[in-house]
């Protein structure tokens, strides 16, 4: 499908460099683009891009660069900013998806989807092949395969139990205890502070600095957005809320909790790239008045070799022992009380492996159904923790309700909270905005409806239906 010819723009030339850290040659490709040339709109390509938006787990690894899918996605901010644009109606976000191999030619398929304003920014996923000057990976030193699957899942651990850490704090000041803002009889859910601060975040971390943060270290970026995002958020405890509310009779309260949540989350991620972008001119600006830049100093922290990942493995190692030690202590003086500490340490040894199912079932977003690929566009991945934790998350609540003991309770209840962190609202939300920004938005209500609905549906005939039927009080 042509979006534009050279007669119906002006010409409009300029080319960049990118530098892909999933290649072992490390090569740097100059992309020119013309407008002369007409821009062609890849439906698949684009599919593929918005599913992995949120993650792509393992597939993001350096180890893996030559035996995964030989696409890289590359985020042309820099490119658009230095006045390259597709000949097309209005403003928009170029998605460069280069198939290439070591023996074989390069061949680039541009995608186009909606911008944002003023500035273009994409939500890559922890893989993204970043085009920008100040990220060169060519002096990387590469880890083995088998460190480099250990450094990534020590990153998740350690940020996921930050995360569940970071999650209980905020349910407890918004609760009833503190605040009072929120309440599990209402459609403001104890969860709902929790997702709406991770996808706020996810907007910063997630997509505006995503650039920044990769190019001091790829795996801080994987442990920013899919350990800690992920686990501060839950859509598993959103959905069993909801299941709740309609246990009690409350069914318009349900809908209205699914509605009111997706609403808010959605435009915590829109405010949180708005303000994002204004944080980012201010420093420009304030570079710009100073002549100061970053590249130097960002040098400096950048972990770009073995002796520095062995480092960051080291500090990571002691966090690791350091937090389960504490738990573990903490878990073993208040179990026996049933209080909701011996809950959260108990989540704190749940929650890290919880993380490392949901990353890597990740790796299903953007490979679609079958050998041909079908609904590309839907994350199947994210689909599947987020589907599986709320089934998981009912049946706990089921059996809670049928032993009714304390010591169940603090078990399962424990299991529940770290169980957060099997299904994720930010990665779910990164890929709604994603699918909203491209130009099929309609695939981003679609997406959420088909999470909500199975997953509510299959909660009430785990869940809802026993306490209806066995009369479970």
């Amino acid at each position: 499908m042509d979006i534009g010819t050279a007669d119906s723009e002006p010409r409009r030339s300029g080319s960049f460099s990118c530098t892909s850290s999933a290649n072992s040659s490390l090569r740097r490709r100059s992309i020119s683009l013309s407008a002369a040339a007409p821009v062609h709109i890849d439906d698949d390509i684009e599919s593929e891009i918005v599913s992995e938006a949120g993650d792509i787990g393992d597939r993001a690894l350096h180890s893996n660069g030559h035996s995964e899918s030989s696409s890289h996605r590359f985020s042309v901010d820099h490119a658009l900013e230095n006045g390259v644009s597709a000949p097309t109606s209005g403003d928009t976000l170029l998605h460069l998806n280069s198939y290439c191999s070591r023996d074989l030619p390069t061949m680039t398929t541009i995608s186009v989807v909606t911008p944002l304003p003023e500035e273009i920014i994409s939500p890559l996923s922890t893989d993204a092949v970043v085009c920008s000057e100040d990220k060169k990976h060519d002096d990387n030193e590469r880890l083995p395969k088998l460190l480099d699957y250990a450094f990534c899942l020590i990153h998740l651990a350690v940020f996921g139990i930050l995360g569940v850490l970071t999650r209980y704090v905020l349910e407890k000041l918004f609760g009833p205890g503190v605040a009072g803002l929120t309440n599990d009889e209402n459609i403001l859910y104890l969860d709902l502070p929790p997702n709406m601060v991770g996808s706020f975040l996810m907007g910063w971390w997630g997509i505006v600095f995503k650039a920044d943060i990769s190019s001091v270290s790829d795996y801080l970026a994987i442990g920013l957005t899919t350990g800690y995002l992920g686990s501060l958020t839950t859509f598993s405890g959103w959905n069993q809320k909801m299941l709740d509310l309609i246990v009690d009779g409350h069914w318009v309260l349900a809908v209205l909790g699914f509605l009111v949540g997706l609403f808010l989350a959605a435009y915590s991620i829109i405010f949180g790239v708005e303000t994002a972008k204004g944080f980012r001119w201010l420093l420009r600006r304030r570079n710009a008045c100073t002549g100061s830049g970053t590249p130097s100093s960002s040098s400096n922290w950048r972990v770009n070799s073995f002796k520095r990942h062995l480092a960051v493995m080291g500090v990571l190692i002691l966090m690791l022992g350091l937090l389960w030690g504490v738990c573990g202590a903490l878990l073993r003086e208040e179990f026996s009380s049933g209080s909701s500490g011996a809950q959260l340490w108990l989540a704190c040894f749940v929650g890290p492996p919880g993380v490392w199912i949901r990353w890597f079932l990740a790796r299903l977003n953007g490979r679609g159904l079958g050998r041909a690929g079908l609904f590309k566009w839907v994350p199947f991945g994210t689909l599947a923790v987020n589907v599986s934790a709320a089934c998981i998350m009912a049946a706990l609540s089921t059996v809670k309700k049928a032993v009714n003991s304390q010591t169940c309770d603090t078990v399962a209840s424990g299991i529940q909270i770290g169980l957060g962190c099997l299904s994720t609202v930010s990665t779910f939300i990164a890929e709604f905005y994603a699918m909203r920004e491209s130009e099929h938005p309609w695939r981003a209500y679609a997406y959420a409806l088909i999470t909500v609905c199975i997953s509510f549906g299959l909660g009430i005939l785990i869940y809802s239906v026993p306490v209806w039927t066995k009369g479970y009080g």
